[in-house]
């Protein structure tokens, strides 16, 4: 016990340090004002240094894709840093190939901000869109995982392709000493245009999720942006399977809906991993789009059914489900959202089954 107890005080201690370290760079080191030079001066924005280049854009309302909220984990926040920018950190390094750090390309959410910097921003992304949504409801779809309901203000809509994903701000709070972004999935109707509904899953000690769980009330303000993503379906025709897990969900909850409102009559069947029958959601909803949908599956399989479940369906990990039902996967389409190690654990059972890779999309988060 006291060894656990010392290890707890320990973590705690680093956890603290780190925080503080944040602050007094943010607040001690006094970097100025300092210019971004973007498109080869086609655009100019000042900024306070110190803080990172994906936040400093931010600010002046220039959104970068970062699904992991500037963690440094999903490497979506890449952009050509020509001057001003200090040597390739470590936390950078996993994520850029030989070729890119030949071309001066960062990962904007590592790299700080403490000098005038020259820079180049593909145009798509100067159509990003800020919103000042009002959270409409929040929803228990289990027992760690919510349904976020954000209506967009009066006189706004916005288009979206099944697929993409929003990037909602977490405003300063006892985790975070300033607001941070975190992206999450559309799980909406693409019908509704005044709406984005958001899946999000708890993460223990998450800084996003744990403002959704504990501190979020209906009603209040959320500031949003996007939207952002290039995970859509085909047109080609082929058999869908769809993959997921927990708050994974949420793509396929928008793209069956636009199968269902365009008429699309593809094959599709959803393999959704839960570990036991209570991390299982939105049940319904699927026995819907089935009724609806003459050539959609869903099939749900548990992982570690608890005995009380009294579970007759199908177990095991999904990937062996998957594999089970569909021994040849030659001419079919697949669809993943999930972890990364979800993701490639489906990537090797599906190209195991004869899949080609280029037909296998994903969404990491």
């Amino acid at each position: 016990m006291t060894f656990w107890i010392a290890v707890g005080s320990l973590c705690a201690i680093c956890g603290i340090l780190a925080v503080l370290l944040v602050i007094a760079d943010r607040y001690l080191n006094d970097y100025g004002i300092c210019k971004l030079i973007i498109n080869k001066g086609a655009r100019e924005e000042e900024v306070e240094g110190g803080s990172t280049l994906l936040n400093s854009l931010n600010s002046t309302g220039i959104f970068i894709p970062s699904a992991c909220g500037g963690q440094g984990s999903c490497g979506l926040c890449k952009l050509k840093v020509t001057a001003g920018a200090p040597p390739i950190l470590p936390t950078e390094e996993p994520h850029l190939s030989k070729e890119e750090r030949a071309d001066n390309v960062r990962l904007c959410c590592q790299l700080k901000v403490h000098e005038n910097m020259e820079l180049e921003i593909p145009e798509e992304l100067f159509n990003i869109r800020e919103f000042n949504g009002t959270v409409e409801s929040l929803e228990n779809l289990n027992h760690d995982i919510k349904r976020l309901r954000i209506a967009l203000p009066a006189g706004e809509e916005l288009d979206i392709i099944p697929g993409q994903y929003m990037q909602i701000e977490t405003p300063a709070y006892k985790k975070t000493p300033e607001p941070v972004y975190r992206a999450y999935s559309i799980a909406t109707d693409p019908r509704d245009k005044t709406h984005i509904d958001l899946v999000i899953r708890l993460v223990p000690g998450g800084i996003c999720t744990t403002y959704v769980f504990e501190h979020m009330k209906e009603q209040q303000t959320l500031a949003l942006n996007g939207p952002y993503g290039d995970f859509r379906l085909t047109d080609t025709g082929k058999e869908m399977i769809f993959i997921a897990g927990g708050s994974g969900m949420a793509p396929f909850l928008s793209m069956l809906a636009h199968i269902q409102n365009e008429g699309i009559t593809r094959n599709v069947t959803y393999f959704f991993g839960a570990r036991s029958k209570r991390d299982l959601i939105c049940l319904d909803k699927m026995a819907a789009f089935e009724a609806a949908l003459p050539n959609f599956k869903f099939v749900p399989c548990l992982s570690e059914p608890m005995p009380d479940d009294n579970w007759d369906g199908e177990t095991g990990l999904v990937t062996e489900v998957m594999k089970r039902h569909c021994p040849d996967l030659t001419e079919m389409e697949a669809y993943l959202c999930g972890s990364p190690g979800m993701c490639d654990a489906s990537v090797a059972a599906l190209t195991a089954n004869g899949m080609p890779a280029e037909n296998i999309f994903f969404d990491k988060f």
